[in-house]
This record gives C-alpha cells, sequence and structure tokens, in this order.
C-alpha cells in the first residue's frame, strides 16, 4: 500500500522532514509518480517504526552423538564438522549433542529434539550420518520429521570404520543386556509367583 507524505503524517505522526532525512540517510525510498510526488510504501514505515516484526531466520539444529565417554574426543569433532558446515551456509544454529547409545529409546537429547519438531521450532536438521540420529528406525524419524515440514541434512561424513565397529559392539551388547535384563526380569517373577 502506497501513502501520501500527508497519510503518513495522519497515520503514524511522521513529518515531511522526518521522512526526506529517512531518505537521506538511505533508510527509507520513495516509489515516485510520473509527476514526481513520493509515496511511501506502508510496510517500510511501518519497519523502520518497529511495528512489523522481521520473519525469525530459519531455526536449524545441529543433532550429535556418541555412544560412550570414551568418545567425547570424537564427539566434539563431529560437532566442529556440523558447525563448519552451517556457518558455511550462513545459517543460525543450536546444538543438541549427548553421550548415549544409538539403539537407546528414551535419549534426552533426542527426545529435546523431537519435542522441538512438534512445536515448530525447528526447519533443518543436520546430522553427519544416518547412525548419529538412530542405529535402528532411522527411516521413521526421518519421515516423523519431514511430516512436520523439518529438512533432515546427512552430511554423510566418511566415519571411522574401526570407531563405527567398535560403537556398534557396543549398541549390540546393550541390546543384548536389555533382552536378557527383561528376560530374567519375567523369570524372577515367574519364579516368586510360583514359590508364593
Amino acid at each position: 500500500m502506497l501513502l501520501t507524505i500527508k497519510k503518513v503524517k495522519e497515520l503514524y505522526d511522521i513529518s515531511r522532514i522526518t521522512l526526506i532525512n529517512w531518505e537521506k540517510e538511505g533508510l527509507i525510498t520513495p516509489v515516485r509518480t510520473p509527476k514526481g510526488r513520493r509515496r511511501y510504501k506502508k510496510e517500510d514505515i511501518e519497519k523502520l517504526l518497529g511495528m512489523l516484526e522481521e520473519k525469525p531466520k530459519p531455526k536449524v539444529v545441529l543433532y550429535a552423538r556418541v555412544s560412550t565417554k570414551k568418545q567425547e574426543e570424537y564427539l566434539k569433532n563431529q560437532i566442529r564438522r556440523l558447525e563448519e558446515y552451517a556457518n558455511s551456509q550462513g545459517w543460525q544454529y543450536e546444538v543438541i549433542s549427548e553421550i548415549a547409545s544409538g539403539v537407546n529409546e528414551n535419549r534426552r537429547g533426542l527426545l529435546k529434539l523431537l519435542n522441538k519438531i512438534k512445536r515448530g521450532e525447528v526447519e533443518k536438521v543436520v546430522i553427519e550420518y544416518p547412525d548419529r540420529l538412530a542405529r535402528f528406525g532411522f527411516e521413521y524419524l526421518k519421515f516423523f520429521m519431514e511430516s512436520f515440514g523439518v529438512e533432515l541434512i546427512v552430511l554423510n561424513g566418511k566415519e571411522n570404520e574401526e570407531d563405527a565397529n567398535k560403537e556398534l559392539a557396543e549398541d549390540l551388547i546393550a541390546i543384548v543386556t536389555s533382552f536378557a535384563a527383561r528376560i530374567y526380569g519375567q523369570r524372577g517373577k515367574k519364579h516368586d509367583s510360583d514359590t508364593g
């Protein structure tokens, strides 16, 4: 919507001199009519007055994970690589990192990320490679994110094979331990009920 100088004065109590000074400072550029008269865009005036909020920049979350405390140095390097990528794109970002098994379904960092997505606070999630997000069920998580309009970016950084095998072995031990605890827990309950 284009406004005359008179209309700007009427709506916002801004004088002609103020408008011309803003123009000289390069803060505002009027549209000229064929007869050379100034017209101002309503949005430009309101933006200058701080009445319109500027659109927030895309919210990007960098997610990094390792399985054990021994891999802390690797976690720092993973975060550094993700930050380098985000900075090269000119993005503002938040880092969510954690030390937890890729098969653990109750990871605080992952739950925090999923809740932020549900609240509409995330536009992009960047991970180094799929195993960092989840050892199993990666496609389900990807589908969940996409259903909320979130773009999942996998950098596919080549993982050190020795580290990958070691971490996979630790995750497999975590699975076996979890199943063993369930089985022995059920046997314990059965044994208690048999003797009771």
